[in-house]
């Protein structure tokens, strides 16, 4: 699959318009706020409900998320060029503070970065103990113990042989229970109960 930067940067601001920041620089975690982005959350404010939810440079200029959670619409602006959606024009950027200045229906109001909030899930669940495997497996049933015990580890053609003609044996064997029970059946007998067949150890 071939590389396509037309079709990649087209696809990526969608992608990140579901982000509530940038992504982390490396070396933190991406689940702590950034240092500088702590105290400007607390100034936050809001422009008619618009939320400032981060940025992107795709080489051709910084692009700014903004996202009105009232219409459900988010919209990537640039500086000083407007959105009529929004009706806003983004003016400045400052980067140390994670902030973005706007002008929305004639006001010019600061927007700081929103920070997700990330809420605890609870106590995690216990998972139930391990069952122990048996010591040793469960014994066959209703198998022939001629048809077990002609069972090896590595088996020679002989050995194969032999156990082929186990089974084609207990098969005969099988067969003939069962035309048997039939025929009883057909005359209106209760058919007696097959032996049980000793199981293999």
């Amino acid at each position: 699959m071939r590389f396509r930067p037309a079709l990649f940067s087209r696809l990526l601001p969608p992608l990140l318009a579901v982000l509530p920041g940038e992504l982390p620089a490396q070396g933190r975690s991406p689940f702590t706020p950034p240092a500088a982005a702590a105290p400007a959350a607390a100034a936050t404010s809001t422009a008619g409900g618009l939320e400032y939810r981060g940025n992107i440079d795709l080489g051709d200029g910084v692009q700014f998320r903004l996202f009105d959670p009232a219409k459900k619409y988010g919209a990537w602006v640039r500086l000083n060029q407007r959105n009529e959606e929004l009706d806003v024009v983004a003016r400045r950027y400052d980067d140390e503070q994670k902030a973005l200045t706007i002008e929305h229906q004639g006001r010019s109001i600061t927007l700081s970065m929103r920070v997700a909030k990330v809420v605890s899930g609870g106590a995690p669940v216990q998972a139930p103990p391990p069952v122990a495997a048996p010591s040793a497996p469960p014994p066959a049933v209703n198998v022939a113990p001629a048809v077990t015990q002609s069972v090896v580890v590595n088996p020679t053609p002989a050995d194969e042989q032999r156990r082929l003609e186990a089974v084609a044996a207990e098969v005969a064997r099988r067969r003939a229970i069962r035309e048997q029970a039939a025929q009883q059946v057909n005359q209106g007998a209760v058919p007696p109960t097959p032996p049980a067949q000793p199981q293999a150890r």
